[in-house]
């Protein structure tokens, strides 16, 4: 099921924390949203959720609007707040089973999907225990388990992997894009590395706006930031090959390394690697490396939201 955002608007006093947002996600996608703290990330995700309501604006998730059918879009939604609330006197069993009663599943069908649910979110070993004595990074599966027992449409995970170790995180990844093959998934994040591994498609957003939209290949063409390239040119003297290289016009700056290694900067729509491969041919030396450095998503992050 798709979701629409038109023209978001929220303002908390005289402080706007969404102006006048508007993307699309659809259906088998899943979205990182990026931000800086307070960019208006979690508003937004509250306001898709139906559990805040804009100033100005809609959102449609398919045909429903949460002006007027925000219950049905509850009953469809899915959602991993970034501070997880949990009952943590009840054990992991009966709290889903509580979950599954409040989303009003059918009796027969509750406790068969209570078990899948912790067979999915990897809790076997944890459902008797009481949520109170869960490490973090179970209670986050917990969440996650709870998120998903109605079986919803569309799910919004807020800070999905805070707090898990790095094979937890793994695991929470493949299971995200799993989900995300038959849902449409909208994740927050504050781990670059995180959403790049995970979401089909980045957005980014500062002071409530959104500043940059696309995949990482898209973001990374579209980014002001420099070409960097690694070269390693041998057959000649390091000096002479670096006169040589400073000669070039279009080349913002060198590094050596290494002897016979060099780092290029240069604007991203030159053409220097044909520069740089004739001044070889015509000297007789030769290149044994030419690598591209990709412009990282954190470069590009810090480019969009600096000011």
């Amino acid at each position: 099921m798709d979701v629409v955002v038109e023209n978001l608007t929220k303002s908390f006093g005289y402080q706007k924390a969404v102006d006048s947002v508007s993307f699309e996600v659809k259906k088998g996608e899943i979205l990182g949203f990026l931000g800086p703290n307070g960019a208006g990330k979690t508003t937004t995700l509250k306001i898709i959720s139906c559990f805040l309501f804009p100033d100005y604006g809609n959102i449609y998730v398919g045909k429903y609007s949460i002006h007027k059918n925000p219950y049905k879009i509850k009953q469809i939604t899915g959602y991993l707040p970034e501070h997880n609330p949990l009952y943590e006197e009840m054990n992991v069993i009966d709290f889903l089973h509580f979950i599954a009663q409040v989303h009003n599943i059918p009796k027969y069908k509750i406790i068969p999907k209570v078990m899948d649910m912790i067979r999915m979110c990897g809790l076997e070993n944890e459902k008797h225990k009481t949520i109170r004595e869960l490490s973090k990074g179970y209670r986050q599966r917990v969440g996650l388990a709870q998120a998903l027992i109605h079986d919803p449409e569309i799910l919004l995970l807020d800070e999905p992997t805070t707090g898990l170790d790095p094979n937890q995180i793994v695991e929470i990844r493949e299971l995200i894009k799993n989900i995300g093959r038959e849902k449409t998934v909208i994740m927050s994040s504050h781990i670059l590395a995180e959403i790049e591994a995970t979401c089909n498609r980045v957005l980014i957003i500062n002071k409530g706006k959104i500043v940059a939209n696309g995949t990482s290949t898209e973001l990374r063409n579209k980014s002001n930031t420099d070409k960097l390239l690694k070269i390693c040119i041998q057959g000649g003297n390091h000096e002479e090959i670096y006169d040589e290289l400073a000669l070039i016009p279009e080349i913002e700056n060198i590094h050596t390394p290494v002897p016979e290694h060099f780092e290029i900067q240069c604007a991203r729509n030159t053409n220097i690697e044909k520069i740089i491969f004739d001044i070889c041919r015509n000297h007789d030396w030769y290149i044994s490396e030419m690598t591209p450095v990709e412009t990282r998503l954190e470069d590009i992050f810090r480019q969009v939201t600096k000011n």
